[in-house]
């Protein structure tokens, strides 16, 4: 082929191919919008899934916390189900505490108070020291054990305040249901189902301390059944041995058993209430109290009933919480009653008490409180033949007025100052001065509502 034939044939494919390159930038870019547009599509259709599961999760959360509220709380009971792989939580409560009195003694005419009821030492003291044990046994048991460690008469010792074991969520029984068998704080009103250094005074009120003992812890067994209501409805009673305050002396080793119901909710968004009645009917083959002077063999039947409200002015309990809360307890003794230090004899005795009490805290800022409590006890008639006994109320109604003021580092550690008057009996009123520290070390269940 001659050079004068190349040249013209090489424009012209040059040309054509000049020609042909923007129809094919053109085709390429429609290609690359197609798939942008694909893209873009995919990443919306992406995200919309997306947002579709995290609202079922949302929902799906929202639904099991509250079944679970229902299941679990005593209207915020802390019935949570507890897991921690089977590794036993270990935790240990330090509650030390410095008291003056200006009465060298503090008796309460008109009642047989047991040694726990007592005012407590005078001074400087350890208070009593806790240490827990707790764990899931396997998926349908929990077990727990708390061991107190006061000083009385100068000596250490180690008193066993709970040993329980209570059925989770698919223990084979009806949702809502709950056992629990051992030795436990039982169902008795508000207080008695809390330990001591969680309550917000640093002493249990009159009532506590002269129907319970401090507390009833006595070794049974308790049913509850948290009812399937729209609002938080709880049924329950126990059995127990008989051997603890108000009881003692149990000879069939079944000398107690109780009965309660409960119901509460909320209103609003930023309040709460709870309300309840109880009952606890003990044979008292030997109840001791007054230093064991004092002995009530017959039978004791006890009555209560709490109220409790709370609300967050903020809307948030962290920084400011209103509580109020009351208890009244009503007793009905009949049997004998034979003070040895009176000097009485064995006498019969027919006779009704009652007391009650009303308090309420104010958390102004998150990491304090103040609170005030007025406690009161109306005392049964003296009956013929009990002058000047333990039981010889003197015609005197004891109260007590309370002023408390504490400061929370921490939810693992609090300082409290308490103010106390107490006007026991017709003589002077004792005026009371107590510091307190709580100090919580390791792993501490949420307390209870």
């Amino acid at each position: 082929m001659t050079t004068k034939l190349i040249r013209p044939m090489a424009a012209i494919v040059i040309a054509a191919s000049l020609a042909m390159a923007p129809q094919a930038m053109a085709a390429d870019a429609a290609a690359m919008q197609k798939l942008l547009q694909e893209v873009q599509a995919l990443k919306k259709s992406y995200e919309t899934r997306t947002a579709d599961l995290e609202k079922k999760l949302k929902q799906l959360k929202a639904s099991q916390t509250k079944k679970s509220a229902k299941a679990t709380a005593r209207s915020g009971s802390g019935r949570d189900i507890k897991d921690n792989s089977f590794n036993p939580s270990i935790g240990v409560i330090l509650n030390g505490r410095a008291a003056s009195f200006s009465r060298g003694t503090s008796e309460i005419p008109g009642f047989g108070v047991g040694e726990e009821g007592e005012r407590g030492s005078e001074g400087l003291s350890l208070g009593e020291s806790e240490l827990n044990f707790s764990a899931n046994v396997d998926d349908k048991f929990y077990g727990s054990l708390t061991a107190a460690i006061v000083r009385e008469d100068g000596e250490d010792k180690i008193e066993l305040e709970e040993a329980y074991i209570q059925t989770l969520p698919g223990a084979a029984l009806p949702d809502g249901a709950r056992a629990k068998a051992g030795r436990a704080f039982w169902t008795f009103g508000y207080l008695n189902e809390h330990h001591s250094h969680s309550d917000d005074f640093a002493d249990r009120p009159l009532t506590n301390r002269v129907y319970l003992n401090g507390s009833f812890n006595d070794d049974g067994a308790e049913f509850s059944y948290v009812l399937p209501t729209d609002i938080y409805a709880e049924i329950g009673g126990g059995v127990f041995r008989g051997d603890d305050f108000p009881g003692g002396g149990s000879v069939s080793g079944l000398g107690s058993w109780s009965a309660f119901a409960r119901t509460g909710g909320d209103i609003g968004d930023n309040q709460s209430w709870r309300l309840g009645v109880y009952t606890l009917r003990s044979d008292a083959n030997s109840r001791q109290s007054n230093e064991e002077t004092v002995t009530f063999v017959g039978e004791s039947n006890l009555y209560a009933t709490d109220v409790r409200y709370t609300m967050a002015p903020t809307g948030n309990a962290r920084d400011q919480e209103l509580i109020f809360q009351a208890e009244l307890m009503y007793r009905d003794d009949d049997g004998t009653y034979n003070d040895t230090n009176a000097g009485t004899g064995t006498l019969s005795y027919d006779e009704s008490s009652f007391g009650w009490y009303a308090q309420a805290t104010y958390k102004f800022a998150p990491a304090w409180r103040v609170g005030a409590r007025y406690a009161r006890l109306h005392a049964a008639d003296t009956p013929a033949g009990f002058a000047d006994s333990a039981l010889d109320s003197q015609g005197h109604d004891p109260e007590t007025y309370s002023l408390m003021g504490d400061w929370t580092n921490s939810e693992f550690g609090r300082f409290r100052l308490q103010y106390n008057r107490e006007n026991l009996d017709n003589g002077k009123a004792d005026n009371q001065f107590i510091f307190q520290y709580i100090m919580s070390i390791g792993a501490h269940g949420a307390h209870a509502y």
